[in-house]
Order: C-alpha cells, then sequence, then structure tokens
C-alpha cells in the first residue's frame, strides 16, 4: 500500500498507478492534498478550494474504478489557474473586476480533464487577466489572506515565481499538487515553470480549445500542462487536446493523439538548433552554464547541435506589446458592470458608470495595456502600428521555418535570468516586458514550446531549457524532454522545507 502520507511525492503517471492499482483511495489523495494546501497558504498559489466538491469528485472517481469504468487520470488531484471558469469554484482571473464570480459552466479544458478522471483541488493564482510575469498583478487574495499578496517562489519566498501561471508554477513545485493547468499567451506557461524548476508545456495554437478561457489576447492565448516531467505533461496533453469547433472558432481541426506513445524513442540523429540571438549578452551567466550543460546532455544522448539564426527575436518584445494590448483592449471592453463583475455604487448615468467601474476594477497594469491597445487601434495609427506589427509577425514565424529546414527542434534559456526578487522591477514594466524576449517568438508564430528543468543558477534558484518544435510536433518536444528527464534529477528536486 502507498503511505497517504507521501502521496505528495509522486507524480500524476505515479499516482495513476497508484490509485488504479488501489493502493491508495482518491478520496484519501484529495484529503492529503487539501491539508498540504493549508499548511502552505503563505506561499500564496491557491486563491480557492471547495472541500465539499473535492471530496465527492473523488468518491465518483473511486466508484469508476471499483467499477471498471475509470478514465487515464482517475482520481489524480489537479489545481487549475483561475483564469478558466468552473462551475464549483469562483472564476475571477485575478480580478477585482470578477470578484465572486461563479460560472455556470465548465471551461473545455476543466472538463475534458474531469472526464478523464481527474479531481479538482482548487483555483491557482495568477496575474489579473494573465497579464504579467511575475506574478505581483493579482488582485484577489490567496487562500487564508484578508488582502492581495504576491505568490511566492518556494525556492525562495522572497523572489518571484514569475508569471502569469506563477500559482500553477508553485503548487507544483510546492507539491500542493501532482500538476496544474495553465495558460501561454506570451510566455506564461513556460517562464514560470523554469522560474520553479518544473516542466510545463505550451500546445500548438488551437490544439486546446480557449472555451471557458477568460480571455487576455484570443490570437496568443493557450492552455497547457504544467507538471513536475514530461511523462506528466504527456498524459495530461492527452486529455487536454483536441477539436472544440462547436464552441472554439479558433480550435484547430485537429485529433486528439496520445502523447505518451513516443516518450522513449532514441534521440540519434536528432537536429537541435541553437539561435545565437538566444545567447547574447543579455544572457546572464548562471543561466547560460546551465542551458550548454543541458544541451551537452543531448550530445551525449546521439542528438546534434546545429548553429541557426532567428534573426527577428529583438522585433518580438515591440510587437507583441502592440499585438496583444489591441487584442487585450477589445476582449476587456464586455467588462462594463452591466451584466457581471464589478459595479461601480455611485455613479451619475451610463458613462459615469462605465468609468468608474472600469477604474475601481482593473489594475494599474490592465489599464496599461488596455490604454495601449486602444490607442494603436485608433484612426490614424493602427496602420502605423497595428498593421505593421502583424506584418513583422508574419516575418518572424517565417524565420522559424526557415530554421526548422535546418533542424528538428530549437533550444535554447526560457528567461535571461532566473527568478528576481519580489518587488525588485518595481514600478518598471518594462523590465517585466523585456523578461519575455526568449518567449514571445514562438508565441507569435503559434508553435508548440515548453520548459524543462535544466540546473540551478544564483542563490540555488531553478533555470529551464526551452525548446521549440514545429507545427503539431509536441510528441518530438516531449520525446526530447523526457530523454534528458531520463539522464538527469533536476526534475525530481524539491525546494528545501516542503
Amino acid at each position: 500500500m502507498t503511505e497517504p502520507s507521501s502521496l505528495h511525492t509522486l507524480g500524476v503517471a505515479e499516482l495513476a498507478s497508484a490509485l488504479r492499482g488501489k493502493h491508495v483511495s482518491a478520496v484519501e489523495a484529495a484529503r492529503h492534498f487539501l491539508s498540504r494546501i493549508r499548511q502552505h497558504t503563505d506561499l500564496g498559489a491557491f486563491v480557492s478550494v471547495n472541500e465539499d466538491a473535492t471530496l465527492a469528485q473523488a468518491r465518483a472517481q473511486d466508484a469508476a474504478i471499483a467499477a471498471g469504468t475509470a478514465g487515464p487520470l482517475a482520481g489524480v488531484p489537479i489545481a487549475h489557474k483561475d483564469i478558466f471558469v468552473t462551475r464549483d469554484f469562483p472564476s475571477t482571473a485575478g480580478s477585482k473586476m470578477l470578484a465572486g464570480y461563479q460560472s455556470p459552466f465548465d471551461a473545455t479544458v476543466v472538463s475534458r480533464l474531469a472526464d478523464a478522471g481527474a479531481v479538482t483541488l482548487g483555483k491557482l493564482n495568477c496575474d489579473e487577466f494573465a497579464m504579467g510575469s511575475a506574478n505581483e498583478n493579482s488582485a484577489v487574495p490567496p487562500l487564508e489572506a484578508g488582502a492581495p499578496a504576491p505568490v511566492r517562489n518556494p525556492w525562495a519566498t522572497d523572489h518571484v515565481p514569475g508569471g502569469s501561471s506563477g500559482g500553477s508554477a508553485v503548487a507544483v513545485a510546492a507539491r500542493l499538487a501532482p500538476a496544474a493547468t495553465g495558460t501561454d499567451t506570451g510566455g506564461s506557461i513556460r517562464q514560470p515553470s523554469s522560474f520553479c524548476g518544473i516542466t510545463g508545456i505550451k500546445p500548438t495554437y488551437g490544439r486546446a480549445s480557449r472555451y471557458g478561457m477568460i480571455a487576455f489576447a484570443s490570437s496568443l492565448d493557450q492552455a497547457g500542462p504544467m507538471a513536475r516531467s514530461a511523462e506528466d505533461c504527456a498524459l495530461l496533453l492527452s486529455s487536454i487536446c483536441g477539436p472544440d469547433p462547436d464552441r472554439d472558432s479558433t480550435s484547430l481541426d485537429v485529433p486528439a493523439e496520445d502523447f505518451s506513445a513516443r516518450l522513449n524513442d532514441g534521440l540519434e540523429g536528432l537536429r537541435i538548433g541553437i539561435p545565437a540571438e538566444f545567447f547574447g549578452e543579455g544572457l546572464a551567466d548562471d543561466v547560460r552554464a546551465a542551458v550548454e550543460g543541458a544541451l551537452k546532455e543531448y550530445e551525449k544522448l546521439g542528438a546534434t547541435l546545429v548553429p541557426i539564426h532567428l534573426p527577428r527575436t529583438e522585433l518580438s518584445i515591440p510587437v507583441y506589446y502592440i499585438i496583444a494590448p489591441a487584442e487585450a483592449s477589445s476582449n476587456l471592453s464586455r467588462f462594463d458592470g452591466v451584466k457581471f463583475g464589478h459595479r461601480a455604487k455611485d455613479y451619475t448615468d451610463l458613462l459615469d458608470m462605465y468609468k468608474k467601474t472600469r477604474a475601481e476594477g482593473f489594475g494599474d497594469e490592465v489599464k496599461r495595456r488596455i490604454m495601449i491597445g486602444t490607442y494603436v487601434l485608433s484612426h490614424g495609427y493602427y496602420d502605423a502600428y497595428y498593421l505593421q506589427a502583424q506584418k513583422i509577425r508574419r516575418m518572424i514565424a517565417d524565420d522559424f521555418q526557415q530554421a526548422f529546414r535546418q533542424c528538428d527542434v530549437i533550444a535554447g534559456p526560457v528567461a535571461p535570468t532566473v527568478a528576481w526578487k519580489l518587488g525588485e522591477h518595481g514600478n518598471d514594466p518594462l523590465a517585466d516586458y523585456l523578461a519575455d524576449i526568449f518567449t514571445l517568438p514562438a508565441s507569435l508564430a503559434g508553435l508548440p514550446g515548453m520548459s524543462v528543468p535544466a540546473g540551478f543558477g544564483a542563490g540555488g534558484l531553478p533555470v529551464g531549457l526551452q525548446l521549440i518544435g514545429n507545427y503539431f510536433q509536441e510528441s518530438r518536444l516531449l520525446n526530447a524532454a523526457h530523454r534528458l528527464q531520463q539522464a538527469t534529477d533536476f526534475h525530481l528536486r524539491a525546494p528545501g522545507g516542503i
């Protein structure tokens, strides 16, 4: 029998096996993780739990296991980024604008994981409307906190966990959940995964349904799993992906696949492209050393390193910070105090209600991006900014296609540095924006990308290796990540005191 006290040391694959073998029950697993969540509220990872709903789901999965009708994730606890709407838990997107909002339906990603048997533990903290690189922009109080507070990196609690899926990364790294969902608009799965020493993958844009995902930038937002290993991510991604044409117009008509099938393929002959632009002056020495160490492991496994160029890498920041705010200004216009969400108490007329509701309900970063987006879409500026950004976006995608003629996957750092200290960037949003330089290109091109633990840098903080594949090459990425994890143990290490 599996000892309940050690359940948090198991990954998704191990826990699923223990549950199927009836070495532990889904209810025992749920209770264990709910207890751990309560013990580590100081990290600020969770914003809501519903013990009754969680245990009801766990009992249903125990019954399914007993009846022999269980799905591949039966009884496995999971937590969801608070950007996905859920019936049994509030859905706030980290914003005062949606404080207390209860959705009448589940997001497709949530329902598909539930269909596979996963049990929801609760909702995870995130930057407001997924806008941020540090998870310091949440306006929703974490569990047992009386006021909004930043999420803390479990490897060093005075450092950021990355964002916007910081709560998801911390929950997995601190063993509060074996896995979590995240969303990646410009790197928000990969960067916090890197900063917290876990594995996370963003699939090809359109692979996972966006239905029920509270929108930030519709042409960029993509859901994906965050867990300890590539094997765990493969199991989760197999359940998450698949067409959803009736509910999501951006969903691709590409059938779901078993992403675990090729995990153990050999890497002999794999060509790994190394972009010169990812290893320039801005890359910290400790990050460079960890990434280069991982690349040497790949050479030992039979892969070949190929120098490539992605010449428009630097342009990805201005392009992203025109396109994403433009789409955000459109998406967030629905939050006006009329049908749902926050409404100002005192106003004189409809226009005054709009103004005061948005002034009170949106945080500084959200207001900043709405204003930028409205500006670049306005008459006289659309052609000069938004249209030009879309043209360069196409060129960035073309650069990748040129590179993939020379290589099978692309590798490099996820971020230029390890996680910085809470408050270190202060009131300088550009400092956060610049930290996205290596993740933005793949997002703009709609390519799959992932972060794989590759070692540790300054202060013992984790460093992630970024792997980028061509469209629909998630299996190849997961195979490359899994083989690296068989040769290293970085993904197995846990923060001290956890």
